[in-house]
């Protein structure tokens, strides 16, 4: 579980977990992602990309983060409690993953005459040339 919170704490800094490149307090993201936490300062170390989207869901992955890298291990969550979390977040917003430069998708899951669906948009491009595709799929398609 301590693990898992590094892992988020790398995807929402885009830092590697050790850096010795880096100045002495900010080598250890781990200490160094609680700490930003500690001091509020949490959107300052967050990657470009990620701060984008929707602050309230970032501070929200921060939070499980900072639940799964507490050092007693008695007071971490358990793998299921925190997909459950995980799981929740999902739930209340669509979901913006990025590609690369200039590429992008969105997922959101809608129930519509009593069926699953996945709608899915991707662009691909500049801001003056984009291209985007619009997909509609039920759930159980074997995707």
């Amino acid at each position: 579980v301590y693990s898992f919170g590094v892992v988020l704490a790398e995807l929402l800094t885009g830092r590697r977990a050790l850096s010795f490149d880096m100045p002495e307090e900010e080598r250890n993201l781990a200490l160094y992602f609680l700490s930003a936490l500690k001091d509020d300062c949490l959107l300052q170390i967050v990657e470009d990309c990620v701060s984008e989207g929707n602050s309230d869901q970032v501070k929200e992955v921060a939070n499980i983060a900072q639940w799964c890298l507490r050092l007693r291990g008695e007071e971490r969550p358990t793998m299921k409690e925190v997909a459950r979390e995980l799981d929740g977040l999902r739930m209340m917003t669509p979901t913006t993953y990025v590609i690369g430069e200039g590429s992008c998708q969105s997922q959101t899951e809608t129930n519509y005459d009593n069926f699953r669906y996945t709608h899915t948009t991707s662009c691909t491009g500049r801001e003056d040339d984009t291209i985007c595709k619009d997909v509609m799929s039920p759930l159980w398609d074997g995707r």
